[in-house]
């Protein structure tokens, strides 16, 4: 099984409460995803905030007149710097997402990182390339956008330099 990683780290001008507060909100994450995508949550465990066990499942738009059923669960959390979402059912043969969170001069440095495989062998090797890998991109590429827009007005207060 062959498998991709894609990582991503942008700066938001947010404090480091303010970032777990939206992203540790699962009903946001539709706010981060192309509007294409048809995403929908149809089940969330637990309440409004990620924890540890939390199971989360979607409805997504791959193409159009495809849409797929995702389930994912929290496996770790450790507020306010990172929390794991990990696939148990759904498109992917893997699916290990790492949502890290660092608080750096002028804001919070996010970082996501991905791990996932696809199913059926070398099917599954060549829908990456025609397709999936550059799904994947363009979300992250999407998600990177809107949060630049909508976080843009904030201003955070520089870090106390430590002697």
């Amino acid at each position: 099984m062959k498998i991709y990683h894609l990582k991503r780290t942008q700066v938001l001008p947010i404090t480091l409460t303010e970032a777990w507060d939206f992203f540790s909100t699962p009903r946001n994450l539709s706010r981060i995803t192309p509007e294409h995508m048809g995403f929908k949550i149809l089940y969330s465990s637990g309440g409004e905030k990620t924890y540890a066990g939390q199971i989360i499942r979607y409805k997504v738009s791959i193409l159009p007149f495809i849409t797929l059923h995702w389930v994912t669960e929290i496996t770790h959390v450790k507020e306010p710097f990172y929390f794991v979402d990990e696939q148990r059912f759904g498109p992917y043969a893997l699916w290990h997402h790492q949502h890290i969170f660092k608080e750096v001069p002028g804001g919070v440095e996010m970082t996501d990182e991905l791990n996932y495989a696809i199913p059926l062998g070398i099917l599954g090797r060549f829908a990456h390339w025609v397709f999936v890998g550059r799904e994947v991109n363009r979300i992250f590429d999407y998600r990177f956008t809107v949060l630049e827009k909508f976080f843009s007005d904030k201003k955070v207060t520089p870090l106390a330099k430590t002697a």
